[in-house]
């Protein structure tokens, strides 16, 4: 499947490399260190034309991701120690790194975490409560199913159906990328999951198939969460995009996860991530919510390596994100150097909100 905008930020990660840009950059925007992002890690094939394809690594890559990052000199803590070296300024000069997992998915269980042992690095994975429970929908997953199965796609809207077509491949990523851009813009966060259900059921694919298939159910939340190498942090309770939400309803997802999981789990997480994470998903006023709550940390999906100056920002702290379309060492070790994170961020190397 050709993107055209994963192709430009290729070119961009191989003119650094090749040039020898990143490592003359590395000194100066290199910044102390970096959280990695994953989400799924399985070696289950996936479909290259997946438009989910960016949520899945493999075990392999992963490993190699360790080895190398550890012989490049970077020390792997949780997200406690993390906090705590930037909160008291024990960070110059140093490569620090702290792994993390968004959504509990079950191949974080059985394939990630023999690797993570293998190399002994912990891992932070954040947990969305509704999504484990059932009372809240992998739409992202269940929406390409749907696109997967049918040769065409009929919408219900205030306006009347919209059919899309979705015979080829290049017609099913056109209507990946509307049906994405209808729930997340155009249908309210509390209607979403109804809206994913009356669509699955119509095109026949079962609603909650994708999510009982992936992620974890609680009896497998506990066990990684009983694991010495890892740490269980709140994602929301409904995986809402919270600037969609009044403020009220934004903190009582917050708070309401950390509730949840305190209870099933007999710890209350400390630290936090903003679904989706991007700046049409969480800004200041979400970022003040996430100190309300009581977090001691939240992270974002902004592409961007730790600073020193996010000391008075442990919680607007971005990530880089081990994706599935970009599997190759060079590349991340690219990222890794600082000089991608002004690229991403209008030239700033200080990456908040």
């Amino acid at each position: 499947m050709f993107d055209a905008g994963e192709a430009i930020r290729k070119l961009v990660l191989h003119f650094a490399r090749f040039s020898g840009v990143a490592p003359l950059a590395r000194p100066f925007v290199g910044g102390v260190g970096a959280i990695l992002m994953l989400h799924r890690v399985t070696a289950q094939p996936i479909d290259p034309d997946s438009a989910n394809r960016h949520l899945v690594i493999s075990p392999h890559f992963l490993d190699a991701v360790l080895e190398r990052m550890k012989r490049d000199g970077y020390t792997f803590l949780d997200m406690d120690s993390l906090v705590e070296r930037l909160v008291s300024g024990r960070v110059r000069g140093g490569r620090l790194a702290v792994v993390t997992a968004d959504d509990g998915y079950r191949d974080n269980l059985l394939e990630a975490l023999p690797v993570l042992e293998r190399h002994q690095v912990p891992m932070t994975i954040y947990v969305a409560p509704a999504l484990i429970d059932g009372t809240a929908l992998l739409w992202w997953d269940l929406l390409e199913t749907v696109v997967a199965r049918n040769a065409v796609v009929t919408v219900p809207t205030a306006d009347g159906p919209v059919c899309l077509d979705a015979a080829t491949e290049a017609q099913k990523r056109a209507a990946n990328r509307r049906l994405g851009e209808m729930i997340s813009r155009r249908v309210a966060e509390a209607d979403r999951d109804r809206f994913a259900i009356d669509l699955a059921l119509a095109h026949g694919v079962d609603p909650d198939r994708s999510r009982r298939d992936l992620l974890m159910d609680w009896d497998e939340i506990a066990r990684i969460a009983a694991h010495p190498l890892i740490t269980i942090g709140a994602h929301t309770m409904h995986h809402y995009n919270l600037r969609r939400l009044d403020q009220p309803e934004a903190l009582d997802e917050m708070v309401g996860s950390a509730d949840v999981l305190e209870a099933r789990l007999g710890t209350r997480p400390r630290h936090f991530a903003y679904p989706y994470g991007f700046a049409e998903a969480v800004g200041i006023r979400e970022v003040d919510l996430a100190r309300e709550a009581g977090f001691a940390s939240a992270v974002t999906t902004r592409h961007g390596l730790l600073q020193p100056g996010h000391a008075n920002h442990v919680h607007a702290l971005p990530r880089i994100s081990v994706n599935g379309r970009y599997q190759q060492i060079a590349h991340l070790r690219t990222m890794l150097s600082g000089v991608t994170t002004p690229l991403a961020n209008s030239g700033k190397r200080l990456v908040t909100v």
